[in-house]
């Protein structure tokens, strides 16, 4: 198992050993004391599985009072997936990251707190799961525009498919509150 750091520190790549055979394959998606030592820390209390249409873009989204970390990662499909760090002070305040995570490629991504974090989805379909370290709270999450110029994500799908609530997220420099470095 390996476990690779990204451009953006905190943020994680996992790349899980598979044990594959005339049956199929075997893989480990989350081993405690393993990926605490390879750099993904904390307890995951919530387990999430989204399935999204080709061309979807989901994002960016955070959590404010009971901020996340996320543990990402692919069952059907390919996606590409970002994080984006805004906690006001780090150094790297308002870059962002990128990995292709598919269920051919068996890859993670570990996005700590204070991250924003979204995907799009470049194959047919895809279903996504991914462990939290904190309860979902609709009351304090936040989002930011997924096309916000000041960030200049790369997205490699072209007219989306949104929510209503994503295409009303503010720029990064529109919020007021955000975490701190």
């Amino acid at each position: 198992m390996k476990f690779v750091p990204a451009a953006l520190a905190g943020v994680v790549v996992v790349e899980p050993d598979i044990h594959r055979d005339a049956r199929g394959f075997f893989l480990e998606s989350y081993h405690a004391e393993k990926y605490r030592a390879g750099g993904v820390p904390g307890v995951f209390v919530q387990d999430n599985h989204s399935r999204s249409a080709g061309g979807t873009i989901r994002g960016l989204h955070l959590q404010l009072r009971r901020p996340q970390g996320k543990l990402i990662r692919v069952i059907e499909g390919e996606i590409f997936d970002v994080a984006v760090d805004v906690r006001r002070g780090s150094p790297t305040f308002g870059k962002w990251v990128g990995v292709t995570l598919s269920a051919e490629n068996f890859k993670q991504c570990y996005i700590p707190k204070g991250f924003a974090h979204g995907f799009a989805v470049v194959s047919a379909v895809a279903q996504v799961e991914y462990k939290c370290t904190d309860v979902y709270d609709k009351a304090s999450e936040i989002g930011i525009a997924w096309d916000d110029p000041a960030i200049g994500i790369r997205w490699p799908v072209s007219n989306p498919v949104l929510s209503d609530r994503d295409t009303r997220h503010p720029r990064l420099a529109e919020i007021a509150q955000l975490p701190t470095f």
